[in-house]
């Protein structure tokens, strides 16, 4: 295939390669960004004696949907160990949670 052609089929899937690389640059700046965050209300909390569940169920929902998609790809069970384990955290950290404002 020459130059244009190749240009033109790159055209019609109308994947911008440039977006591509702004997305996952901006993901990878979401993830320091809310894992600064995280640390920040986590202490806030741990400080002032409030519970962090809803920081905690917020985190190990994020690792368990970030793992998941790399299982898939690879097949290692680490990650789909990884994926189980947080999501399992994610719902006893909601719960206790919910249970905290039910006054239970």
């Amino acid at each position: 295939m020459d130059k244009d052609a190749i240009l033109a089929k790159s055209r019609q899937e109308k994947n911008d390669e440039g977006m591509i690389i702004a997305e996952n640059r901006g993901r990878k700046l979401g993830i320091s960004v809310f894992g600064g965050f995280f640390i920040v209300i986590t202490f806030i909390n741990l400080f002032h004696n409030q519970p962090n569940n809803a920081p905690m169920a917020m985190f190990w929902a994020y690792i368990a949907a970030e793992a998941f998609p790399k299982y898939k790809f690879t097949k290692n069970k680490t990650y789909l160990t990884t994926s189980i384990a947080a999501f399992i955290a994610a719902l006893v950290s909601l719960l206790h949670l919910i249970l905290i404002y039910l006054g239970k």
